[in-house]
């Protein structure tokens, strides 16, 4: 790992060639899983505003599960993480066609973020959990600092073809949340970083 002002970087964000490929995956990752998405306290007030924009998104079994036992809960850790049905699918979940050629073709239903589609189009001005949007990195705490490791799943493997036909290192892809999450100055410094480990032969 490398340093970069107070957290510790995986070297696999700056390895890794990452783009999400959702005409392919289907948007699995927000559907599979045994627990909901990670959530910081102060983004409980969020979630409980965004509900009530995009509650007519929502499926039936989601809006009855929210009533019942709210947006987030305590997974098995103690964690807060976003309510979900029959142990996979997030409530925030909404699906949808998406073409793979600009709408010339109808394309495959995958699960999207109805808060995040609500934020595309102007209905919100908070996007989505943070965990969400920096998926596939995960953030765990390492001698008391912000550690960033890449979370290696079997179902994103269309979006790591379609990185390396790209050739997009995974920080690049989530240049915006990591720069929502840790400051612009931030990410030029692990831009930086990238060139120094590139000229050292540690990344392609």
């Amino acid at each position: 790992m490398v340093q970069i002002q107070n957290t510790l970087v995986s070297l696999d964000i700056f390895q890794v060639h990452f783009c999400c490929d959702l005409t392919r995956c289907h948007g699995i990752c927000c559907v599979e899983g045994d627990a909901g998405a990670p959530v910081a306290l102060d983004e409980v007030v969020e979630l409980e505003h965004a509900k009530d924009i995009v509650w007519p998104d929502l499926s039936a079994k989601a809006r009855e599960e929210i009533e019942k036992n709210g947006v987030v809960y305590s997974d098995r850790d103690g964690d807060l993480v976003t309510s979900i049905i029959n142990g996979k699918d997030c409530v925030f979940v909404r699906y949808a066609n998406i073409s793979p050629d600009g709408g010339k073709t109808r394309g495959p239903r995958c699960a999207l973020c109805a808060i995040d589609t609500a934020y595309r189009a102007g209905k919100l001005r908070w996007q989505k959990p943070i965990s969400c949007a920096l998926y596939p990195i995960r953030i765990t705490t390492v001698a008391g600092m912000p550690a960033l490791n890449y979370h290696k799943w079997n179902v994103c493997r269309p979006a790591l073809e379609l990185g390396e036909r790209l050739q997009l290192p995974l920080y690049q892809f989530l240049k915006e949340p990591l720069i929502r999450r840790f400051g612009q100055t931030w990410y030029d410094e692990c831009h930086l970083v990238y060139g120094e480990l590139k000229k050292a032969g540690y990344v392609k």
